[in-house]
């Protein structure tokens, strides 16, 4: 019967669909001189014959390959799939400082030869001090801290720089923060004041961050892009960005605790330290631009160019046409104005719509702006329309340049018959016509009479039955909708905590398998999820400034809003921070669990 089984698992195997036979090399991006580090050849497939690697430069080979093999299968809708891999790993020490290529793995596969791709890594120098390096490899190095406890200026600290010193009036300038630790950050907390004479955009307020190796006079730091802001200066003159404070809570070894307190719960061998970090003021020269200025120049600055059609080209008077003008390129895009359109004066147009199709970059913002002009031409005739200008200033150049559109041609035939067999006459047909004035039919029309015989008839009577009855009818269904949201409103503010609770047991689940990237995503489903439901916001406007705004409005205690609000950050900053990963995640947990029952208690 056994036998039977195994033929039938062999038979089962051999017949799944299966994944495509490749083979990825996982390594680290950078290392230290003197670190040991892992890399792994991972093949998609477990028949593997043989396996050729090259020599592995500036490192030396302590051991390898060791394998590992991982199978899986799957049953999605009835079909079932497996996959299966094996894993070739190798242990390097890194000798000596510089950029190096890992070679690629040959592979041989059934009788065919797969290869993998090769990988860069930096090796810097050997850092004995740098603990979000050494975290970041797994090494249990102590924090950086003074004989006060304190953690100093050169073991944390975020700079402030501008792409340019010297730009003109509305000129693009990227402001850069930019972390650098050698501690393990728990919390970091600063917002950008309000800047005068700037029009300020944030960059990447929503991006996911990651520490970086980087050396920096002479010690390797973790790094990270904390903010990145786009601005463009309103005036000329010396503009002074102001220092900014950010408050930080970094986890560092208890030197002091006592080996017998800890072992019988009564300490811990980390503690959380408060630090206050201060960014350096940021000094931007704006020059002013250039005079005389272009009488058509709306303010635009960067680099430009302008497209114009007209579509249709042919058509009947009364009829509209359709004049588009976009403008692409990078610069103060956000701030550009529709260009001038010069029309024949018999015709009539329209406020321009405008679309805005341009994304902020580190390079400043980029992409087009469309205007769509509707023309209505009132009379026949052939027509030609200017080019289309368009001015703006070219920072490079230092000087205003004019772009301009090819001229457009229109040819308008005769309006269509309209009641009475009249048609709109051509241009030349006219004597006299104001340009408010439009034709009137003069033939006489008994109005008082048509009104008199309506009124009082059944006729009348019905209209305004129904006219009532309709009224009346959606007074009804409005009012009950209305008590239908006011119901699910309250059942979803019912249900505030157990939902809140549900999505808090599968965290912990998550903590437990220490999958540190699902856990933070649950997490802040429960923390965004119990105010949204507790208040009936909806997820899309479940931003962080409109949960402070909406707890606020409940009267809701300061101290436990901004408990709220620490949590939310520490959840979303415990994603990128270094240091112990269930460490953070359990106090993270315990954080949120605490947050959401207070917060339901005075709700």
């Amino acid at each position: 019967m056994n036998r039977i089984r195994i033929a039938l698992f062999l038979l089962l195997v051999a017949v799944l669909p299966t994944f495509a036979q490749t083979v990825r090399l996982q390594a680290p991006d950078v290392c230290e001189v003197g670190r040991r580090i892992n890399i792994s050849y991972v093949v998609d497939t477990q028949d593997v014959e043989d396996i050729q690697v090259g020599e592995f430069p500036g490192f030396e080979l302590l051991y390898g390959p060791s394998t590992s093999t991982q199978s899986s299968f799957q049953m999605i809708n009835g079909k079932t799939t497996h996959s299966s891999t094996i894993t070739f790993t190798y242990v390097l020490l890194a000798e000596k400082e510089g950029d190096y290529t890992l070679p690629a793995a040959s592979v041989k596969v059934n009788g065919k030869t797969i290869r993998s791709g090769t990988a860069s890594i930096q090796v810097l120098p050997s850092s004995n001090t740098s603990q979000g390096a050494s975290s970041a490899q797994g090494s249990s190095s102590q924090s950086p801290r003074n004989s006060d406890g304190s953690i100093s200026d050169k073991d944390l600290f975020i700079t402030a720089t501008a792409s340019k010193a010297r730009i003109f009036e509305q000129e693009a300038v990227v402001l850069t923060y930019k972390l650098y630790t050698l501690v393990n950050i728990r919390q970091l907390a600063g917002e950008m004041p309000e800047l005068d004479g700037f029009h300020c955009q944030e960059l990447n307020s929503k991006a996911q961050l990651s520490l970086k190796y980087e050396r920096y006079n002479g010690r390797n730091y973790g790094t990270a892009i904390w903010r990145q802001y786009l601005l463009f200066p309103q005036k000329s003159g010396k503009m002074t960005i102001p220092s900014i404070s950010f408050d930080a809570e970094v986890e560092v070894t208890n030197h002091n605790a006592d080996p017998f307190d800890i072992f019988f719960g009564g300490g811990s061998l980390t503690q959380m330290l408060r630090k206050t970090i201060k960014t350096p003021k940021v000094e931007i020269d704006v020059i002013p631009l250039p005079s005389p200025t272009p009488s058509n120049f709306s303010g635009a600055v960067g680099k430009f160019s302008m497209t114009g059609t007209l579509t249709p080209e042919q058509l009947d008077a009364n009829d509209a046409a359709s004049m588009r003008i976009i403008v692409s390129g990078q610069g103060n895009m956000k701030l550009i104005k529709a260009p001038s359109v010069d029309m024949p004066k018999d015709f009539e147009v329209y406020t321009p719509k405008e679309t805005d199709k341009t994304t902020n970059t580190a390079a400043g913002a980029k992409g087009n702006i469309v205007f769509d002009y509707v023309i209505v031409p009132r009379h026949g005739g052939k027509y030609s329309i200017p080019p289309v200008e368009f001015v703006y200033f070219n920072p490079d150049a230092e000087k205003y340049v004019t772009i301009r559109t090819d001229s457009f041609h229109l040819a308008v035939a005769k309006g269509k018959p309209v009641a009475g067999g009249t048609s709109v006459p051509e241009k030349e047909d006219l004597r006299v016509l104001s340009s408010d004035i439009h034709y009137i039919n003069t033939a006489k029309a008994n109005i008082r009479e048509s009104v008199d015989g309506f009124f009082g008839t059944t006729a009348y009577v019905l209209v305004h039955v129904c006219a009532v009855a309709l009224f009346l009818l959606l007074l009804a269904i409005f009012y009950r909708q209305a008590k239908a949201n006011a119901d699910i409103a309250r059942k979803r503010g019912k249900r505030a905590g157990k939902e809140a609770t549900k999505r808090l047991k599968l965290a912990r689940k998550l903590l437990k398998n220490h999958e540190a990237g699902p856990f933070y995503e649950e997490t802040l489903r429960a923390l965004l999820g119990y105010v949204g439901d507790k208040l009936n916001i909806p997820m899309t406007h479940l931003a962080k400034e409109n949960v402070r705004e909406a707890l606020s409005a409940r009267n809701v205690d300061e101290a436990l809003i901004q408990q709220y609000m620490d949590v939310l950050e520490s959840c979303e900053f415990a994603r990128f921070a270094p240091g112990d990963p269930v460490a953070t995640m359990d106090k993270i947990y315990e954080s949120a669990t605490q947050a959401i029952n207070n917060l339901n208690k005075n709700l």
